[in-house]
């Protein structure tokens, strides 16, 4: 059966959130309604809802004019079996001497590498994201100039991909937290998968201020992977968090944001030690002064 989609974009969080509850109200219903800042610096939201009728197009334009939105694009979306899809779709990620890959390409994992398993139906942070990519490869850079990381905290986790990549190469228990409970389960999971039980916890936390992060402080390394909001928000916390040299890889960010995000740790105390974009994203590299 196809579902239909309705998308359109605005300026402000109220008004998205205005918009996305008289989208609740609609008659047929939709099956689902979503608003999210979008990531560009615009300001914009953009507002989705989901249906398995064909919308009401002449309610949905009343709407969109109602709350000073551009006009909804209605599409038809045909059935897909999107796990069979992602794993046409995403092949194994070389990224430093980290192999990412699904269970349908078990085979393919080479003999010289520190291999990370991550499933197709838990796509978000496989590997194949440039934030992701770049996060690891910052990660084999680090570890390839001796540098050792025995307390490592992966905030805002997703996967536990990193923390797991870190477990991979050093001793002791890397600690992965994430404020969704979904993305919590997901990580556990995942641990599970690559028999690293025990050497990766998740937990379930916003910021750093839950009893079992606080205690584990402070830390060697930080990665942070979120976005620049968040990122530029957490930064004292992030810097005080560290030992005097400690490291922070921070990612999700637009290569036009990377300046701001790095001018901001600059000036609690950390030196820029690397800067990479992978595409449209910056991953950079900072270490605490000593």
């Amino acid at each position: 059966m196809p579902t239909y989609t309705a998308l359109t974009t605005l300026p402000g969080r109220a008004n998205a959130e205005a918009l996305a509850e008289a989208l609740e109200h609609l008659e047929p219903e939709p099956t689902g309604v979503g608003s999210f800042e979008m990531e560009d610096g615009s300001g914009l939201w953009e507002i989705g809802a989901y249906f398995e009728t064909a919308p009401d197009e002449v309610a949905l334009a009343l709407l969109a004019k109602m709350h000073g939105a551009k006009p909804f694009v209605i599409s038809e979306l045909p059935e897909v079996d999107w796990v069979a899809k992602v794993r046409r779709d995403l092949t194994p990620v070389v990224a430093g001497r980290f192999f990412v890959y699904g269970s349908h390409d078990a085979d393919k994992v080479p003999q010289d590498c520190e291999p990370l398993l991550i499933e197709a139906a838990m796509a978000f942070g496989t590997g194949h994201h440039g934030t992701t990519q770049g996060c690891l490869k910052a990660l084999d850079r680090l570890a390839h100039t001796g540098f050792v990381g025995r307390s490592v905290l992966d905030l805002g986790c997703g996967t536990a991909v990193l923390a797991m990549a870190a477990a991979r190469i050093w001793p002791g228990v890397m600690l992965a937290s994430d404020i969704d409970a979904v993305a919590v389960e997901v990580a556990n999971a995942n641990v599970t998968a690559n028999a690293l039980e025990g050497r990766v916890e998740c937990i379930e936390a916003e910021g750093l201020e839950h009893p079992r992060l606080s205690a584990a402080a402070p830390y060697d390394l930080v990665f942070a992977n979120i976005l620049k909001g968040p990122l530029i928000l957490l930064a004292p916390g992030i810097t005080a968090a560290l030992t005097p040299g400690g490291k922070v890889i921070l990612s999700g960010i637009l290569n036009e944001q990377a300046d701001e995000v790095r001018d901001v740790y600059c000036a609690l105390g950390n030196s820029l030690e690397h800067r990479e974009e992978i595409g449209d994203w910056t991953t950079l590299t900072l270490s605490k002064s000593l």
